[in-house]
């Protein structure tokens, strides 16, 4: 079947913004039924997400963050995540984002699937990591990067969902995996690294 009906043409680019981590566009289109609108969006590196699984003697815990994040004014419940640098590879930026903001680091890694988070303004697409068998060493945190860093059940994790206090679209779709992949529903092939 194809889309043909549903595409929009590109008629004029024209960039709004080239700032240090976006770059915004506003484009001139043609719809399916000839007419013209404009599309503004942002154009995003991608970044991966870390769903870190903490086998501990009382059960299976999540490492999670509290981090405030100024366009929401708010501090938000996350999964730790982070943006890829250019031609980085998303394992290792996986491995890299895990270790600077939470200390871990994950002999076993399953890649998850990807998530595409605003797709109404922005090209952003994440990429989701299962890590598991943590070791705790130090944070190397970015500069001017401030956090808490914190363990949770995932039966807790679902209640904060579906009660409103995790509201982060990344962090809810790493939840449905994470729901999924614990199931038996969603399988995820393990690598260890050595």
């Amino acid at each position: 079947m194809s889309d043909e009906h549903l595409i929009e043409h590109t008629v004029s680019h024209q960039e709004l913004l080239h700032g240090n981590f976006l770059h915004a566009f506003r484009d001139t289109v043609r719809l399916p039924d000839q007419s013209i609108a404009t599309r503004e969006f942002v154009v995003h590196p991608g970044a991966v997400m870390v769903i870190p699984l903490l086998h501990t003697p009382h059960g299976l815990r999540l490492v999670l963050e509290r981090q405030y994040r100024y366009p929401v004014a708010q501090v938000m419940i996350e999964f730790p995540a982070g943006k890829l640098n250019p031609g980085e590879d998303p394992l290792l930026c996986a491995q890299r984002e895990l270790m600077e903001e939470t200390g871990y680091t994950a002999r076993q890694w399953a890649r998850a699937g990807i998530l595409h988070p605003v797709i109404s303004y922005s090209t952003e697409v994440i990429e989701i990591w299962f890590a598991q068998e943590l070791t705790l060493g130090q944070r190397q945190l970015d500069v001017g990067e401030f956090l808490d860093v914190f363990t949770a059940t995932p039966e807790q994790l679902m209640a904060w969902c579906r009660d409103g206090q995790v509201t982060d679209a990344k962090t809810l779709t790493g939840a449905l995996w994470l729901q999924n992949m614990l199931a038996g529903h969603w399988p995820v092939s393990w690598q260890t690294l050595s």
